[in-house]
């Protein structure tokens, strides 16, 4: 008994697989000895801190960018600003170079049968290869977000922040709105990761799994920018990259945040799902095949496609959106409550008597296109003229606003009279020159609301 148990031992201990942190621990080294990872980290870590400060010295701001013409107020705009640009370019190029290319660098160097041979099981080099890469995302991303916010300490402080509807968080409630916004922001990039694990596993040595994640995430900003229902829009992985506006209004626009994170979740979790099915079907004694190909793609396309579908009905069903989400009345009220708290703000810059928003009675008339046609819907042909009660005079003003509305609800009102309440982009107080919060303000409607 004991000599036919004998050579059987040592047998099962070479057939023992290798330690999943083991496997972690060097594809960790092979992420960060390669040189685009090294770039990406410093160029996460250090640029957005100096392009915030060195914006925030400047005489003009990126107006145009949601919360650009704050950075000269606080600190905290500079790291919304960056979140802005991150969620459309930066954060898709880094799931492209990291997912993208954590396995088809094997199938380029022509090393998958070496690494099978060492480890021994499938699992656990997908799982080690797929906890690096999340590794290495959630750094950069982390990179990005404390060093905007740095960046913008150094150059502003922690002073107070207007919100999209006119109302000022303190530096401690903008501080938690900011660092919840790159939380969720997070979300969505895992989607596209996931994707690129797909496309790494699917395209093998081919360029286009390397390019798979930002062009989906072109994709979704082209789809975003469509006249597209509410449920198709908020059904798409990209739209937390958007959503995450709902934090700085009051109260919070909690919904569309709350659906673009879940969509964005379950799509990181069945796109996974399906790169871990295929790798596990892959074909590694053929040399001549370097990943699953097209009918693998097609397989891993199509389960993507039928949660899509799925999200589309659930959210339209659950909410009860539909068209565009973009009403009269919805403009309306956000234009009169977000010229109510700047008003407010405007005076207490001049060191005017304080006044309420109950006081001012705010209200708004807003048309599309004249008049004519449907009164809904995005587009820059909005007019509204916002009516208030001047406090102690017992007298109704005016002031007039060319709005334009995007798709995804979120407005910019430029000022169009009079002159002396929103006619100039900068107010002179105590001999220095502050933006003019009523010449030119971002709002947002609630999709859902």
């Amino acid at each position: 008994m004991t000599a036919t148990l004998a050579p059987a031992a040592p047998a099962a201990r070479a057939r023992r697989a290798v330690p999943v942190s083991r496997i972690l621990r060097m594809e960790l080294v092979k992420q960060f000895s390669a040189w685009r990872v090294r770039v990406l980290l410093l160029l996460c870590w250090l640029g957005p801190g100096v392009l915030v400060f060195a914006v925030a010295q400047q005489g003009t701001l990126p107006s145009d960018t949601l919360f650009g013409r704050w950075m000269h107020a606080t600190a905290w705009a500079g790291p919304l600003v960056v979140l802005g640009v991150a969620g459309s370019w930066a954060l898709p190029l880094v799931t492209s170079m990291v997912a993208g290319d954590v396995f088809a660098s094997e199938d380029r160097l022509g090393t998958w049968r070496h690494l099978l041979i060492t480890v021994r099981s499938y699992r656990r080099i997908f799982a080690a290869k797929a906890i690096a890469s999340l590794t290495v995302i959630v750094l950069l991303v982390t990179g990005l977000a404390l060093s905007g916010i740095a960046g913008g300490l150094l150059a502003e402080g922690n002073q107070p922040l207007v919100g999209l509807d006119g109302h000022l968080l303190s530096g401690t409630d903008a501080a938690g709105d900011v660092l919840l916004a790159w939380l969720c922001a997070l979300a969505p990039t895992l989607a596209l990761a996931a994707i690129g694990l797909l496309g790494s596993i699917a395209l093998g040595r081919s360029p286009m799994g390397l390019l798979l994640p930002m062009l989906a995430a072109l994709g979704m900003q082209v789809a975003q920018l469509l006249p597209l229902p509410v449920a198709v829009r908020l059904a798409l992985p990209g739209y937390a990259f958007i959503s995450w506006n709902g934090l700085f209004a009051e109260p919070r626009q909690l919904g569309p945040l709350l659906i673009g994170v879940g969509v964005s979740l379950a799509w990181a979790v069945l796109a996974t799902m399906l790169a871990y099915l295929l790798f596990l079907r892959r074909d590694f004694t053929n040399l001549n095949n370097d990943g699953a190909g097209r009918r693998a793609l097609t397989l891993g396309a199509a389960p993507l496609a039928g949660l899509l579908a799925v999200t589309v009905a659930a959210v339209s069903l659950s909410t009860g959106a539909g068209g565009s989400g973009i009403t009269q009345d919805k403009v309306q009220r956000s234009m009169a409550v977000a010229f109510a708290h700047l008003y407010r703000y405007q005076q207490s810059q001049m060191r005017q008597p304080t006044v309420t928003e109950a006081q001012l009675q705010a209200t708004a008339n807003c048309d599309k296109s004249e008049g004519l046609g449907a009164q809904a819907g995005p587009g820059n042909d909005w007019r509204c003229t916002v009516n208030w009660t001047v406090p102690g005079y017992n007298a109704t003003a005016q002031a007039i606003y060319q709005v334009d509305v995007s798709a995804n609800g979120r407005y910019t009102a430029d000022g169009d009279g009079p002159v002396q309440l929103n006619g100039y982009f900068l107010i002179v107080i105590d001999g220095k020159a502050v933006p003019n919060p009523l010449w030119q303000f971002d709002g947002n409607v609630d999709l859902l609301g």
